[in-house]
């Protein structure tokens, strides 16, 4: 290189443009630009490529003589060649002076270099666009292998989708068979467990079946056991209690014995035969209580602390009873001296009687009330009871014939009375009118239909009307019996009928009087009392009770029924027949109303009956009562209340006590009040005019 090239190159380099910096990938960023622009200006890194090209290979032998000046130029750094890339930046070669000692030969090598600087642009132009042109074909290259890349990457990526789901699929094939393998296996140690549990089921069923029949058989013997106890002790009971019932039943004769000779000692032995008679009937319902069962401990101590009172009863009698007699002696003897003495004094004269002691001071001496209804009541009693005999005996022939065609009239009549009677209802007056025609028709001789299109007469037999009034009254009564009974409100209904068909054919309401009275002793009012000889179970039927087949019906079904009856009785004493001969009067109207409560209070009362018949007479008859005898009827009422309910009260046990605790109520609710409610079912004028 010519020492002129040098200068050249120092010049350039220390010239602006020198301070440029040159890039071959020039870059499209405006900043970044902008930011080279103000660098300093470099040689590009190509330059010594291209100094190393332009030395002429003579030039190169030359500096191979020259060995020393070469080496000594090679150990120079600053001459050093330099590897340049298409990278190199020129800002930092900088090109200084040889040292002195090696110019000669550095000289020689300078004037040697010819360097050509539009060979060397075009030179470089040609690599720069070669170089370009390679870079564009190596991106075009390398943009196409990316595109490939990235398709294959997507295929790839696709293939490994769906070998991913291929994949899930078959892992999830591989759990729903395990699983389906795991719920046979559950299904099939959950059917073994079933078995084993309904085998051990079984197994407990069948010990459980064992133990419960063990368990039966020791509560079976065990209850056995009681019962049998329980029987013993019951019969043991029983038998005691017979017992007090004997001694009581002797200690009462007893008293009967010494109450007759009563006007010979001239002394009122009524007190202790009432009171006698009356521990007799309380002890007997108590007996007759327990007959469907075994008395209880306290039936027991009731029969003892009677037979205390009837042993006291006796032993205050007999010292009556001796006082008297000594005083009948002691009047003897004063009558004897002073008859003497008479005869001495008037012979002439016949003997005056000594008078007898007056009524009304027997009458004070007594402090019981009666046991027997009194003679006129009876007498009508027996009357009745002796009419419905006679008229059973007259229609025996007709009620037991076996001739068919009798049987048939007589089937016949009995439908015809019995299916009106059983359809008295108070759905209204105009079918109530309806039965009552039917049954009057049938009374007065005219043909009326029994059952359908069957027409009956009581002119078709000589009995048949006997027949139809006994059947009759007997249906009346046992409607009171059943129907009422159990329905309270039935009655009135019943009763208008029973007494329209009494206005007209008086004979029907003797004859139901008759069935009342014998079903049902205490409407007369009468408490029959036991005869010697009697059995207990015909007894008992005196007395009202059920009896079959030796077993007595219940207290409360007995007193159940005898309240129908009486309720039946009550509502036919006040009760008129709407439609009937309005110029007569009641046949049976509210006078018997006040003669059965009259009657009533002067009879010792019983336990449980008296109590329940009283409350039931008066919850239907004293509103009529009430208006029409009003404040004698008050006092009627006070006088239940204070003297004969504390009666009722000392013979009731505390089983009874409910029947008296209702007739307290009622009666001290009608005395504050002074009026007493309508009955239920009353029928008023509205219900006449339907």
């Amino acid at each position: 290189m010519s020492r002129r090239d040098w200068k050249t190159l120092k010049a350039l380099q220390q010239s602006p443009k020198a301070k440029l910096r040159y890039e071959t990938e020039w870059s499209l960023d405006e900043e970044e630009l902008l930011e080279r622009s103000m660098a300093l200006c470099m040689l590009s890194p190509h330059s010594a490529r291209v100094l190393d090209n332009i030395i002429s290979p003579v030039q190169r032998r030359t500096s191979n003589t020259n060995s020393l000046s070469a080496q000594e130029i090679g150990d120079d750094d600053s001459l050093k060649p330099v590897s340049l890339d298409s990278r190199t930046d020129f800002s930092d070669l900088v090109i200084e002076k040889p040292p002195e000692s090696h110019q000669p030969s550095l000289m020689k090598v300078q004037t040697s270099i010819n360097l050509h600087s539009e060979r060397l642009a075009e030179v470089e132009g040609s690599i720069y666009l070669y170089r370009e042109a390679e870079r564009i074909k190596m991106q075009n290259q390398l943009q196409k292998r990316l595109e490939m890349c990235v398709q294959y990457e997507k295929n790839f990526a696709d293939q490994a989708a769906e070998q991913l789901k291929r994949f899930e699929e078959m892992m999830e094939l591989k759990q729903r068979q395990e699983r389906d393998r795991l719920q046979e296996q559950l299904e099939a140690g959950s059917k073994e467990a079933l078995g084993q549990q309904e085998k051990l089921k079984e197994e407990h069923r069948t010990r459980a079946k064992l133990l419960n029949r063990k368990l039966r058989e020791a509560e079976l013997q065990r209850y056995q056991e009681q019962e049998r106890i329980r029987q013993e002790e019951g019969r043991e009971r029983k038998r005691r209690l017979c017992d007090l019932q004997q001694e009581v039943l002797q200690l009462v004769q007893q008293i009967e014995m010494d109450y007759k000779h009563q006007e010979t000692l001239r002394v009122d032995l009524s007190t202790y035969s009432q009171r006698g008679n009356q521990i007799c009937g309380i002890l007997s319902s108590v007996v007759r209580s327990s007959e469907s069962g075994f008395p209880t401990q306290e039936d027991v101590n009731i029969g003892e602390r009677f037979l205390q009172e009837m042993q006291a009863l006796v032993s205050a009698m007999q010292q009556t009873v001796s006082a008297a007699e000594e005083r009948r002696k002691a009047e003897e003897v004063a009558d004897r001296e002073k008859q003497k003495e008479l005869e001495k004094q008037q012979q002439t004269k016949a003997q005056a009687p000594t008078p007898a002691p007056a009524q009304t001071q027997k009458q004070s001496q007594k402090e019981g009330l009666q046991v027997k209804a009194s003679p006129c009541i009876m007498k009508r009693y027996q009357q009745l009871q002796s009419l419905l005999e006679q008229t059973l005996n007259d229609i025996a022939p007709f009620q037991d014939s076996k001739d068919s065609k009798v049987k048939a009239v007589r089937v016949e009549l009995q439908k015809a009375v019995y299916i009106p009677v059983s359809q008295i209802s108070t759905e209204s007056a105009s079918k109530m009118k309806e039965t009552f025609e039917k049954l009057n028709n049938l009374l007065m001789g005219k043909r009326v239909s029994s059952c359908g299109s069957t027409v009956i007469s009581v002119s078709q037999h000589p009995q048949a009307l006997n027949f139809v009034y006994y059947k009759l009254a007997e249906k009346f009564v046992k409607q009171g019996e059943q129907e009422i009974a159990s329905h309270h409100e039935a009655a009135f209904p019943l009763a208008a009928v029973a007494s329209g068909i009494w206005e007209h054919h008086p004979q029907v309401g003797e004859l139901f009087l008759a069935h009342l009275y014998k079903k049902c002793p205490y409407a007369v009012p009468f408490y029959p009392a036991h005869k010697k000889g009697t059995p207990i179970e015909e007894y008992r039927r005196i007395l009202g009770y059920e009896v079959e087949d030796s077993q007595v019906e219940s207290q409360d079904n007995f007193l159940k029924r005898m309240s129908g009856m009486i309720r039946l009785y009550a509502a036919v004493i006040q009760i008129r027949w709407q439609y009937g001969l309005k110029q007569e009067s009641h046949p049976h109207g509210l006078n018997y109303a006040w003669q059965w409560l009259a009657q009533l209070l002067n009879l010792e009362p019983l336990a449980d009956v008296t109590s329940t018949l009283l409350y039931d007479f008066l919850e239907v008859c004293g509103n009529a009562m009430m208006l029409t005898y009003q404040d004698q009827f008050v006092k009627l009422l006070l006088l239940i209340q204070e003297e004969y309910l504390p009666r009722i009260e000392m013979i009731s046990t505390s089983e009874q006590m409910g029947s008296v605790a209702r007739l307290k109520l009622f009666l001290e609710n009608s005395r504050k009040k002074r009026e007493i409610p309508l009955p239920k079912g009353y029928l008023n004028q509205s219900f006449w005019r339907s």
